[in-house]
Protein backbone atom coordinates (compact mmCIF):
# COMPACT_ATOMS: atom_id res chain seq x y z
CA UNK A 1 0.00 0.00 0.00
CA UNK A 2 3.03 2.25 0.77
CA UNK A 3 4.58 1.80 -2.58
CA UNK A 4 1.65 2.47 -4.70
CA UNK A 5 1.27 5.31 -2.41
CA UNK A 6 4.90 6.84 -2.86
CA UNK A 7 4.94 5.62 -6.67
CA UNK A 8 1.40 8.07 -6.89
CA UNK A 9 3.05 11.19 -5.28
CA UNK A 10 5.99 11.13 -7.28
CA UNK A 11 3.92 10.12 -11.04
CA UNK A 12 1.00 12.08 -10.61
CA UNK A 13 2.58 15.37 -10.55
CA UNK A 14 4.42 14.64 -13.49
CA UNK A 15 1.69 13.29 -15.45
CA UNK A 16 0.15 17.07 -14.48
CA UNK A 17 3.13 18.10 -16.51
CA UNK A 18 3.09 15.69 -19.11
CA UNK A 19 -0.95 17.10 -19.65
CA UNK A 20 -0.07 20.80 -19.93
CA UNK A 21 3.17 19.71 -22.51
CA UNK A 22 0.54 17.63 -24.28
CA UNK A 23 -2.21 20.17 -24.24
CA UNK A 24 0.43 23.22 -25.21
CA UNK A 25 1.45 21.05 -27.95
CA UNK A 26 -1.63 20.60 -29.11
CA UNK A 27 -2.63 24.33 -29.16
CA UNK A 28 0.45 25.41 -30.87
CA UNK A 29 0.00 23.02 -33.27
CA UNK A 30 -3.67 24.78 -33.99
CA UNK A 31 -2.50 27.67 -33.59
CA UNK A 32 0.55 26.76 -36.35
CA UNK A 33 -2.63 25.50 -38.57
CA UNK A 34 -4.65 28.30 -38.37
CA UNK A 35 -2.11 30.99 -38.97
CA UNK A 36 -1.27 29.00 -41.61
CA UNK A 37 -4.33 29.19 -42.77
CA UNK A 38 -4.81 33.15 -42.73
CA UNK A 39 -1.55 33.94 -44.29
CA UNK A 40 -2.67 31.87 -47.38
CA UNK A 41 -5.94 33.39 -47.41
CA UNK A 42 -4.18 36.39 -47.03
CA UNK A 43 -1.54 35.66 -49.90
CA UNK A 44 -5.06 34.84 -51.98
CA UNK A 45 -6.77 38.41 -51.08
CA UNK A 46 -3.39 39.69 -52.53
CA UNK A 47 -3.08 38.03 -55.49
CA UNK A 48 -6.79 39.01 -56.44
CA UNK A 49 -6.17 42.76 -55.71
CA UNK A 50 -3.03 42.70 -57.73
CA UNK A 51 -4.58 40.91 -60.47
CA UNK A 52 -7.55 43.95 -60.11
CA UNK A 53 -4.69 46.68 -60.04
CA UNK A 54 -3.13 45.00 -63.06
CA UNK A 55 -6.85 44.23 -65.05
CA UNK A 56 -7.45 48.06 -64.42
CA UNK A 57 -4.04 49.26 -65.98
CA UNK A 58 -5.07 46.90 -68.92
CA UNK A 59 -8.59 48.73 -69.00
CA UNK A 60 -7.30 52.13 -69.01
CA UNK A 61 -4.71 51.16 -71.92
CA UNK A 62 -7.31 49.33 -73.57
CA UNK A 63 -10.04 52.30 -73.21
CA UNK A 64 -6.88 54.95 -74.47
CA UNK A 65 -6.49 52.59 -77.68
CA UNK A 66 -9.80 52.09 -78.42
CA UNK A 67 -10.69 55.88 -78.30
CA UNK A 68 -7.54 57.01 -80.05
CA UNK A 69 -6.76 53.89 -82.62
CA UNK A 70 -10.60 52.91 -83.17
CA UNK A 71 -12.98 55.40 -82.59
CA UNK A 72 -11.81 58.58 -83.60
CA UNK A 73 -10.80 57.37 -87.40
CA UNK A 74 -14.07 56.09 -87.61
CA UNK A 75 -16.11 58.74 -86.77
CA UNK A 76 -13.77 60.59 -88.90
CA UNK A 77 -13.35 58.43 -92.00
CA UNK A 78 -17.18 56.56 -91.73
CA UNK A 79 -18.87 59.20 -89.24
CA UNK A 80 -20.63 56.50 -87.05
CA UNK A 81 -19.32 52.85 -85.30
CA UNK A 82 -20.62 49.95 -86.59
CA UNK A 83 -19.00 47.31 -85.40
CA UNK A 84 -21.15 44.80 -87.45
CA UNK A 85 -19.63 46.12 -90.77
CA UNK A 86 -16.97 43.74 -91.16
CA UNK A 87 -14.08 46.53 -91.89
CA UNK A 88 -14.78 48.22 -88.26
CA UNK A 89 -15.11 44.95 -86.22
CA UNK A 90 -11.66 44.28 -88.08
CA UNK A 91 -9.82 47.39 -86.69
CA UNK A 92 -11.45 47.08 -83.47
CA UNK A 93 -10.11 43.54 -83.17
CA UNK A 94 -6.64 44.49 -84.14
CA UNK A 95 -6.54 47.45 -81.79
CA UNK A 96 -8.14 44.91 -79.01
CA UNK A 97 -5.61 42.32 -79.68
CA UNK A 98 -2.35 44.17 -80.51
CA UNK A 99 -3.13 46.42 -77.59
CA UNK A 100 -3.68 43.01 -74.79
CA UNK A 101 -0.78 41.08 -76.54
CA UNK A 102 1.76 38.97 -74.07
CA UNK A 103 -0.48 40.07 -71.53
CA UNK A 104 -2.36 36.50 -70.93
CA UNK A 105 -5.73 37.83 -71.44
CA UNK A 106 -8.05 34.84 -72.57
CA UNK A 107 -11.19 37.10 -73.32
CA UNK A 108 -12.45 39.79 -73.67
CA UNK A 109 -15.86 41.56 -74.31
CA UNK A 110 -16.87 44.88 -74.72
CA UNK A 111 -21.10 46.04 -74.27
CA UNK A 112 -22.34 49.34 -75.11
CA UNK A 113 -24.85 51.65 -72.69
CA UNK A 114 -27.54 49.54 -73.88
CA UNK A 115 -26.02 45.87 -72.54
CA UNK A 116 -25.80 44.35 -75.82
CA UNK A 117 -22.38 42.84 -76.71
CA UNK A 118 -20.74 44.55 -79.46
CA UNK A 119 -17.32 42.91 -79.61
CA UNK A 120 -15.97 39.73 -78.15
CA UNK A 121 -13.34 37.08 -78.69
CA UNK A 122 -16.35 34.73 -78.97
CA UNK A 123 -18.11 35.82 -82.11
CA UNK A 124 -20.55 33.58 -81.31
CA UNK A 125 -21.77 35.87 -78.29
CA UNK A 126 -22.33 39.15 -80.80
CA UNK A 127 -25.52 40.93 -80.36
CA UNK A 128 -26.11 39.11 -77.01
CA UNK A 129 -28.45 40.90 -74.76
CA UNK A 130 -28.63 41.64 -71.01
CA UNK A 131 -25.46 39.67 -70.53
CA UNK A 132 -23.66 41.35 -68.26
CA UNK A 133 -26.06 41.22 -65.45
CA UNK A 134 -25.26 42.74 -61.97
CA UNK A 135 -21.21 43.71 -62.67
CA UNK A 136 -22.43 45.34 -66.12
CA UNK A 137 -24.60 47.55 -63.65
CA UNK A 138 -21.86 48.53 -61.26
CA UNK A 139 -19.46 49.27 -64.22
CA UNK A 140 -22.09 51.62 -65.77
CA UNK A 141 -21.44 53.51 -62.54
CA UNK A 142 -18.26 54.10 -63.41
CA UNK A 143 -17.50 51.37 -60.00
CA UNK A 144 -15.13 48.67 -61.56
CA UNK A 145 -15.49 45.26 -59.92
CA UNK A 146 -13.78 41.91 -59.88
CA UNK A 147 -14.78 38.19 -59.46
CA UNK A 148 -12.95 34.82 -59.04
CA UNK A 149 -13.87 32.18 -60.64
CA UNK A 150 -12.48 28.86 -60.59
CA UNK A 151 -13.44 25.34 -62.27
CA UNK A 152 -12.59 21.52 -60.86
CA UNK A 153 -14.32 18.63 -59.36
CA UNK A 154 -15.85 18.64 -55.83
CA UNK A 155 -12.55 17.62 -53.91
CA UNK A 156 -10.42 20.16 -55.86
CA UNK A 157 -12.46 23.20 -55.17
CA UNK A 158 -12.97 21.60 -51.17
CA UNK A 159 -9.06 21.47 -50.67
CA UNK A 160 -8.42 24.70 -52.66
CA UNK A 161 -6.51 22.90 -55.30
CA UNK A 162 -9.30 24.08 -58.72
CA UNK A 163 -8.05 22.94 -62.10
CA UNK A 164 -8.44 27.14 -63.78
CA UNK A 165 -8.54 30.13 -61.75
CA UNK A 166 -9.54 32.92 -63.63
CA UNK A 167 -10.37 36.67 -62.70
CA UNK A 168 -13.38 38.53 -64.86
CA UNK A 169 -13.38 42.13 -64.61
CA UNK A 170 -16.06 44.64 -65.54
CA UNK A 171 -14.36 48.28 -66.04
CA UNK A 172 -17.06 50.82 -67.51
CA UNK A 173 -15.23 52.33 -70.89
CA UNK A 174 -15.40 55.97 -71.17
CA UNK A 175 -14.77 58.99 -73.62
CA UNK A 176 -11.29 60.80 -72.60
CA UNK A 177 -11.47 64.39 -72.20
CA UNK A 178 -9.55 66.54 -75.11
CA UNK A 179 -7.57 68.23 -72.61
CA UNK A 180 -3.87 67.51 -71.76
CA UNK A 181 -2.77 65.29 -70.15
CA UNK A 182 -6.09 62.92 -71.18
CA UNK A 183 -8.11 61.48 -68.35
CA UNK A 184 -10.94 58.87 -68.41
CA UNK A 185 -13.06 61.55 -66.69
CA UNK A 186 -15.62 62.31 -69.19
CA UNK A 187 -18.98 59.77 -69.82
CA UNK A 188 -19.65 55.87 -69.99
CA UNK A 189 -20.01 54.76 -73.18
CA UNK A 190 -20.15 50.88 -72.13
CA UNK A 191 -18.57 48.33 -70.52
CA UNK A 192 -15.31 46.39 -71.08
CA UNK A 193 -14.70 42.56 -69.39
CA UNK A 194 -11.64 40.90 -68.87
CA UNK A 195 -11.13 37.78 -68.49
CA UNK A 196 -7.32 36.22 -67.45
CA UNK A 197 -6.39 32.95 -66.54
CA UNK A 198 -4.13 33.19 -63.08
CA UNK A 199 -4.66 29.54 -63.04
CA UNK A 200 -0.27 29.21 -62.54
CA UNK A 201 -0.13 32.29 -60.34
CA UNK A 202 -2.60 30.63 -57.82
CA UNK A 203 -1.33 27.28 -58.01
CA UNK A 204 2.02 28.73 -56.78
CA UNK A 205 0.40 30.38 -53.52
CA UNK A 206 -1.76 26.73 -53.17
CA UNK A 207 2.20 25.07 -53.05
CA UNK A 208 3.24 27.82 -50.77
CA UNK A 209 0.04 26.99 -48.32
CA UNK A 210 0.92 23.74 -48.78
CA UNK A 211 4.67 23.85 -47.77
CA UNK A 212 3.43 26.31 -44.54
CA UNK A 213 1.01 23.42 -43.51
CA UNK A 214 4.28 20.43 -44.41
CA UNK A 215 6.93 22.24 -42.79
CA UNK A 216 3.96 23.16 -39.59
CA UNK A 217 3.57 19.62 -39.32
CA UNK A 218 7.11 18.62 -39.97
CA UNK A 219 8.25 20.92 -37.35
CA UNK A 220 5.21 19.65 -34.52
CA UNK A 221 6.02 16.03 -35.53
CA UNK A 222 9.83 16.62 -34.90
CA UNK A 223 8.43 18.69 -31.44
CA UNK A 224 6.44 15.55 -30.69
CA UNK A 225 9.15 13.33 -31.13
CA UNK A 226 11.87 15.00 -28.69
CA UNK A 227 9.03 15.64 -26.15
CA UNK A 228 7.93 12.23 -26.29
CA UNK A 229 11.59 11.23 -26.09
CA UNK A 230 11.96 13.59 -22.68
CA UNK A 231 8.61 12.67 -21.54
CA UNK A 232 9.45 8.60 -21.45
CA UNK A 233 13.09 9.32 -19.86
CA UNK A 234 11.14 11.43 -17.58
CA UNK A 235 9.12 9.05 -16.78
CA UNK A 236 11.89 6.10 -16.18
CA UNK A 237 13.88 8.48 -14.28
CA UNK A 238 11.34 8.87 -11.77
CA UNK A 239 10.04 5.62 -11.69
CA UNK A 240 13.86 4.89 -11.17
CA UNK A 241 14.28 7.63 -8.09
CA UNK A 242 10.87 6.03 -6.80
CA UNK A 243 12.34 2.50 -7.08
CA UNK A 244 15.42 3.77 -4.91
CA UNK A 245 13.61 6.34 -2.30
CA UNK A 246 11.57 2.67 -1.60
CA UNK A 247 14.63 0.89 -1.13
CA UNK A 248 16.27 3.46 0.77
CA UNK A 249 12.82 3.13 3.11
CA UNK A 250 13.16 -0.24 3.81
CA UNK A 251 16.55 -0.21 4.55
CA UNK A 252 16.18 2.53 6.86
CA UNK A 253 13.39 0.32 8.14
CA UNK A 254 15.37 -2.53 8.37
CA UNK A 255 18.09 -0.92 10.24
CA UNK A 256 16.23 0.76 12.72
CA UNK A 257 14.66 -2.95 13.31
CA UNK A 258 18.09 -4.60 13.32
CA UNK A 259 19.17 -1.48 15.67
CA UNK A 260 16.01 -2.20 18.11
CA UNK A 261 17.14 -6.18 17.92
CA UNK A 262 21.04 -5.14 18.71
CA UNK A 263 20.77 -3.42 21.39
CA UNK A 264 17.95 -5.76 22.80
CA UNK A 265 20.75 -8.72 21.68
CA UNK A 266 23.48 -7.10 23.09
CA UNK A 267 21.93 -6.58 26.61
CA UNK A 268 20.30 -10.00 27.09
CA UNK A 269 23.70 -11.95 25.67
CA UNK A 270 25.50 -10.05 28.29
CA UNK A 271 23.65 -11.17 31.01
CA UNK A 272 22.71 -14.47 29.51
CA UNK A 273 26.47 -15.81 28.93
CA UNK A 274 27.99 -14.90 32.04
CA UNK A 275 25.26 -17.49 33.62
CA UNK A 276 26.15 -19.48 30.73
CA UNK A 277 29.68 -19.75 31.47
CA UNK A 278 29.29 -20.37 34.97
CA UNK A 279 26.95 -23.30 34.53
CA UNK A 280 28.90 -24.85 31.38
CA UNK A 281 32.31 -24.57 34.13
CA UNK A 282 30.37 -25.93 36.68
CA UNK A 283 29.35 -28.75 33.94
CA UNK A 284 32.84 -29.78 32.86
CA UNK A 285 33.80 -29.93 37.25
CA UNK A 286 30.86 -31.94 37.40
CA UNK A 287 31.71 -33.99 34.77
CA UNK A 288 35.00 -34.75 36.66
CA UNK A 289 33.34 -35.52 39.38
CA UNK A 290 31.07 -38.00 38.08
CA UNK A 291 33.72 -39.89 36.30
CA UNK A 292 34.49 -40.86 40.03
CA UNK A 293 31.63 -41.68 40.59
CA UNK A 294 29.51 -42.71 38.14
CA UNK A 295 31.58 -42.63 34.60
CA UNK A 296 28.41 -43.96 32.19
CA UNK A 297 26.49 -40.56 33.62
CA UNK A 298 25.73 -38.56 30.32
CA UNK A 299 24.00 -35.67 32.02
CA UNK A 300 27.23 -33.57 32.46
CA UNK A 301 27.92 -33.94 28.66
CA UNK A 302 24.50 -33.06 27.54
CA UNK A 303 25.14 -29.95 29.90
CA UNK A 304 27.68 -28.76 28.01
CA UNK A 305 26.88 -29.70 24.64
CA UNK A 306 23.42 -27.48 25.41
CA UNK A 307 25.80 -24.32 26.64
CA UNK A 308 27.91 -24.85 23.82
CA UNK A 309 24.75 -24.47 21.31
CA UNK A 310 23.28 -21.84 23.26
CA UNK A 311 26.54 -20.05 23.03
CA UNK A 312 26.54 -20.08 19.30
CA UNK A 313 22.89 -19.27 19.03
CA UNK A 314 23.74 -15.92 20.98
CA UNK A 315 26.96 -15.31 18.58
CA UNK A 316 23.98 -15.61 15.81
CA UNK A 317 22.24 -13.11 17.24
CA UNK A 318 25.11 -10.83 17.55
CA UNK A 319 26.97 -11.04 14.48
CA UNK A 320 23.16 -10.51 12.76
CA UNK A 321 21.95 -7.85 14.74
CA UNK A 322 25.50 -6.09 14.77
CA UNK A 323 27.41 -7.19 11.63
CA UNK A 324 31.33 -6.52 12.00
CA UNK A 325 32.95 -4.13 9.49
CA UNK A 326 35.05 -6.13 6.79
CA UNK A 327 38.89 -5.81 6.98
CA UNK A 328 39.37 -5.71 3.79
CA UNK A 329 42.61 -7.55 2.24
CA UNK A 330 43.87 -8.79 -0.81
CA UNK A 331 43.01 -12.12 -1.47
CA UNK A 332 41.43 -15.36 -3.94
CA UNK A 333 37.99 -16.22 -3.56
CA UNK A 334 39.21 -20.04 -4.91
CA UNK A 335 41.84 -20.01 -2.17
CA UNK A 336 38.77 -19.17 0.43
CA UNK A 337 36.71 -21.89 -1.35
CA UNK A 338 39.31 -24.56 -1.35
CA UNK A 339 39.48 -24.24 2.53
CA UNK A 340 35.70 -24.35 2.98
CA UNK A 341 35.99 -27.72 1.28
CA UNK A 342 38.66 -28.39 3.29
CA UNK A 343 37.03 -27.76 6.51
CA UNK A 344 33.74 -30.00 5.12
CA UNK A 345 35.54 -32.72 3.77
CA UNK A 346 34.80 -35.14 6.89
CA UNK A 347 31.20 -34.51 6.35
CA UNK A 348 31.63 -34.92 2.25
CA UNK A 349 33.51 -38.35 2.65
CA UNK A 350 30.60 -39.59 4.76
CA UNK A 351 27.89 -38.63 2.70
CA UNK A 352 29.78 -39.59 -0.09
CA UNK A 353 29.09 -36.00 -1.49
CA UNK A 354 30.93 -35.25 -4.84
CA UNK A 355 32.23 -31.27 -5.28
CA UNK A 356 32.89 -30.35 -8.89
CA UNK A 357 35.10 -27.35 -9.40
CA UNK A 358 34.42 -25.03 -12.85
CA UNK A 359 36.92 -22.48 -12.42
CA UNK A 360 37.65 -19.73 -14.75
CA UNK A 361 41.44 -18.86 -15.78
CA UNK A 362 43.25 -16.22 -14.40
CA UNK A 363 41.02 -14.92 -12.08
CA UNK A 364 41.60 -11.36 -10.75
CA UNK A 365 42.51 -10.75 -7.10
CA UNK A 366 39.97 -8.63 -4.99
CA UNK A 367 39.76 -6.42 -1.29
CA UNK A 368 37.90 -8.29 0.41
CA UNK A 369 37.87 -9.78 4.37
CA UNK A 370 38.79 -13.19 3.76
CA UNK A 371 37.39 -14.33 7.16
CA UNK A 372 34.07 -13.22 6.54
CA UNK A 373 33.86 -14.69 3.38
CA UNK A 374 35.02 -17.81 4.50
CA UNK A 375 31.90 -17.42 6.83
CA UNK A 376 29.19 -17.07 4.48
CA UNK A 377 30.65 -19.65 2.19
CA UNK A 378 30.60 -21.83 4.35
CA UNK A 379 26.86 -21.27 5.81
CA UNK A 380 25.86 -21.91 2.03
CA UNK A 381 27.78 -24.96 1.51
CA UNK A 382 25.90 -26.33 4.78
CA UNK A 383 22.90 -25.45 3.98
CA UNK A 384 23.53 -27.25 0.41
CA UNK A 385 24.32 -30.27 1.84
CA UNK A 386 21.40 -30.20 4.22
CA UNK A 387 19.58 -30.06 0.90
CA UNK A 388 21.18 -33.42 -0.58
CA UNK A 389 20.42 -37.03 -0.10
CA UNK A 390 23.27 -40.04 -0.12
CA UNK A 391 25.26 -39.25 -3.31
CA UNK A 392 24.16 -35.34 -3.83
CA UNK A 393 26.48 -33.26 -6.38
CA UNK A 394 27.47 -29.80 -5.54
CA UNK A 395 29.32 -27.54 -8.66
CA UNK A 396 31.24 -24.76 -7.48
CA UNK A 397 31.88 -22.04 -10.75
CA UNK A 398 33.82 -19.02 -10.37
CA UNK A 399 34.37 -16.48 -12.98
CA UNK A 400 35.41 -13.35 -14.34
CA UNK A 401 33.01 -10.50 -15.75
CA UNK A 402 33.29 -6.96 -16.23
CA UNK A 403 33.99 -5.38 -13.03
CA UNK A 404 33.01 -8.49 -10.75
CA UNK A 405 33.60 -12.20 -9.65
CA UNK A 406 30.73 -14.19 -9.93
CA UNK A 407 30.56 -17.61 -7.58
CA UNK A 408 27.64 -19.73 -8.00
CA UNK A 409 26.67 -23.12 -5.48
CA UNK A 410 24.08 -25.27 -7.45
CA UNK A 411 22.92 -28.57 -5.74
CA UNK A 412 21.07 -31.28 -7.25
CA UNK A 413 18.69 -31.61 -4.29
CA UNK A 414 15.03 -30.77 -4.50
CA UNK A 415 15.45 -27.13 -4.53
CA UNK A 416 13.07 -24.41 -2.74
CA UNK A 417 9.82 -24.47 -2.84
CA UNK A 418 8.22 -20.54 -4.28
CA UNK A 419 6.20 -20.04 -1.05
CA UNK A 420 9.74 -20.33 0.90
CA UNK A 421 11.87 -17.96 -1.69
CA UNK A 422 9.41 -15.04 -1.37
CA UNK A 423 10.17 -14.99 2.72
CA UNK A 424 14.00 -16.86 2.42
CA UNK A 425 15.83 -13.59 3.44
CA UNK A 426 13.23 -12.51 6.41
CA UNK A 427 15.07 -12.53 9.54
CA UNK A 428 14.23 -15.55 11.79
CA UNK A 429 12.02 -17.46 9.07
CA UNK A 430 13.70 -21.17 9.41
CA UNK A 431 12.12 -24.59 7.83
CA UNK A 432 14.14 -26.40 10.31
CA UNK A 433 13.45 -27.44 13.77
CA UNK A 434 16.69 -26.54 15.06
CA UNK A 435 18.03 -23.04 14.38
CA UNK A 436 17.80 -19.08 14.41
CA UNK A 437 16.55 -18.19 10.87
CA UNK A 438 19.35 -16.08 10.91
CA UNK A 439 22.34 -17.82 8.68
CA UNK A 440 21.22 -16.58 5.67
CA UNK A 441 20.65 -12.99 7.06
CA UNK A 442 24.12 -13.10 8.51
CA UNK A 443 25.47 -14.26 5.02
CA UNK A 444 22.92 -11.30 3.08
CA UNK A 445 24.57 -9.10 5.57
CA UNK A 446 28.60 -9.94 4.81
CA UNK A 447 27.97 -9.83 1.16
CA UNK A 448 26.41 -6.80 1.56
CA UNK A 449 28.93 -5.29 3.17
CA UNK A 450 31.30 -6.43 0.51
CA UNK A 451 28.98 -4.10 -1.91
CA UNK A 452 28.24 -7.53 -3.55
CA UNK A 453 24.82 -8.94 -4.68
CA UNK A 454 23.42 -12.45 -3.93
CA UNK A 455 20.44 -14.48 -5.00
CA UNK A 456 18.58 -17.74 -4.51
CA UNK A 457 16.93 -19.45 -7.68
CA UNK A 458 15.90 -22.64 -8.57
CA UNK A 459 17.23 -24.78 -11.25
CA UNK A 460 15.19 -25.68 -14.45
CA UNK A 461 16.19 -28.89 -14.39
CA UNK A 462 16.53 -29.49 -10.41
CA UNK A 463 18.43 -28.07 -7.48
CA UNK A 464 18.91 -24.50 -6.13
CA UNK A 465 21.40 -21.71 -7.05
CA UNK A 466 23.19 -19.23 -4.88
CA UNK A 467 24.85 -16.63 -6.98
CA UNK A 468 27.14 -14.20 -5.63
CA UNK A 469 28.89 -11.10 -7.20
CA UNK A 470 31.51 -9.41 -5.49
CA UNK A 471 32.80 -6.29 -6.88
CA UNK A 472 36.91 -6.79 -8.40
Amino acid sequence: MSQKTNNSHGIKPFRLVKFFTFSSLLIMFTATIVISALNAHWVRNILLEKSEEYASLLVENLNHQIISRFMLPVLVQYGEIRLREKEQFLLMDKVVRSTLHSFNVEMVTIYDENNIISYSFDTSKIGQQNAGGFHYEKAMKREATSRLVQQGSFLELMFWFPQETKIITFSPLRAEKLKSPASLAGPVLGVVEIVRDVSDDYKKVVKLQGLIIGSCFIVMGLLFIVLRFVVKHGEKIIEKRADERLKLEEKLRQAEHLSAIGEMTAGVSHEIRNPLGIIKSSAQLLKKKMEKVDAQSAIPDIIIEESARLDNIITDFLNFAKPQRPDFRPCRIESIIEKNIAYLNPQIEENNFKIIRDISDSLPEISADSAMLYQAFLNILINAFQSLKQNGLITIKIKSIPGYIVINFIDNGEGVPEEVLKKIWTPFFTTKDTGTGLGLGIVKNIIEAHDGMITITNEPTKGANVEIRLPV
